[in-house]
């Protein structure tokens, strides 16, 4: 196990620029996914960290050793790819085996470390049988018993559950978390699914066109996001332009002068507001400062919760989430019906436009 440092690191291919000055470091066992749209250098990143991709300019280091110009096989790293890449002609326990095989190990610690590491992955009694026999789960286990029966510094998965239903997305992203942690590997996990990312990093890297658009905990992205296209990737909504007066100000373009957090920034700005902040007929406006009017537009239901797109009479719409009846939430509001909107000033997070 050991720390991952990229320092100023550069992918280009003929002219184009794929990862632009990356810098990184990511502690000693430490869960980091790096989370973007497609093209935005995710994946390249991961490639470089595993040596599939040489490095333009920068280097890598883990636990302080450069390892920039090393092939894969010389990194100690293990690898869980998107398509699983089993061999179809080797059985589950050969697939696992592969790699302590091609390190020369004997063959009675061979077949001891492949017993643990399929017992970890709950496939032991699987292990004569070939990957075309298993299901998609199964088959993503066997991909990540591989990658860890080399007792590897560093585990690097890439967009490892993206074949996956929902429901064994779910549990496979448990799984990883659960292994991750008792074993205390190093992971760095990519995907372009931000639910993924909240739910199982210590610490969310958001990328954009080849450069690092914020990186912090998961809750510091999703509550604070620091631009426009964070809080619009991590699903904010509520993205009302306008502009920051100062004071606790913010000016809508419609007009309404709206409480905001105390900011020293000023001008063009948007208000990121997410929609489970906003209270519909609220006995309590005084307190929550900022009140509209608005008419139901339109009413999705969505099992646990109930979404509302509401407009005001200036035309601003807003996107208000309320718990549904199946959980206790209160009866659902009709579509024309008039509602009053209010929230907390510190509920909102001003952005650059």
């Amino acid at each position: 196990m050991s720390d991952v440092v990229l320092q100023s690191i550069v992918k280009r291919y003929d002219g184009t620029t794929a990862v632009d000055n990356v810098s990184l470091t990511i502690a000693e066992g430490e869960l980091v996914a790096l989370l973007g749209p497609s093209g935005c250098g995710k994946t390249t990143t991961l490639r470089m960290i595993g040596g599939f991709i040489p490095v333009t300019e920068g280097r890598i280091l883990v636990g302080g050793r450069d390892l920039t110009q090393l092939p894969p096989n010389k990194r100690n790293m293990g690898f869980g790819f998107q398509n699983y890449a089993l061999f179809p002609h080797m059985s589950v326990g050969e697939n696992v085996a592969f790699g302590l095989q091609m390190r020369k190990l004997p063959k009675a610690d061979i077949a001891a470390k492949v017993k643990i590491a399929l017992d970890r992955v709950k496939l032991g009694h699987l292990a004569d049988r070939l990957p075309k026999q298993l299901s998609g789960g199964q088959q993503q286990r066997v991909a990540l018993a591989r990658a860890l029966v080399i007792e590897p510094d560093v585990l690097l998965l890439d967009e490892p559950l993206s074949n996956l239903d929902a429901q064994l997305r779910n549990e496979m992203k448990l799984e990883i978390r659960n292994i991750q942690q008792q074993l205390g590997i190093t992971t760095i996990f990519v995907t372009h699914d931000q639910d993924e990312a909240l739910s199982i990093a210590d610490r969310v890297v958001l990328m954009r066109a080849g450069r690092i658009e914020q990186a912090g905990a998961p809750d510091d992205l999703f509550e604070r996001p620091g631009s426009h296209f964070v809080a619009e990737f991590m699903g904010v909504t509520n993205l009302l332009a306008g502009e920051a007066a100062g004071s606790g100000r913010f000016r809508l373009k419609s007009g309404e002068v709206l409480s905001v957090p105390m900011e020293a920034r000023s001008g063009r700005m948007a208000l990121a507001l997410r929609p489970e902040r906003l209270v519909l007929d609220g006995t309590d406006e005084a307190l929550l400062a900022n009140t509209l009017t608005a008419e139901v537009a339109f009413v999705t239901y969505r099992g646990l919760v109930i979404d509302y797109r509401l407009v005001t009479p200036s035309g601003l719409t807003l996107i208000a989430r309320r718990p549904s009846p199946a959980v206790g939430g209160p009866a659902p509001l009709a579509a024309g019906r008039p509602v009053r909107i209010s929230w907390q000033p510190d509920a909102g997070v001003l952005v650059p436009v």
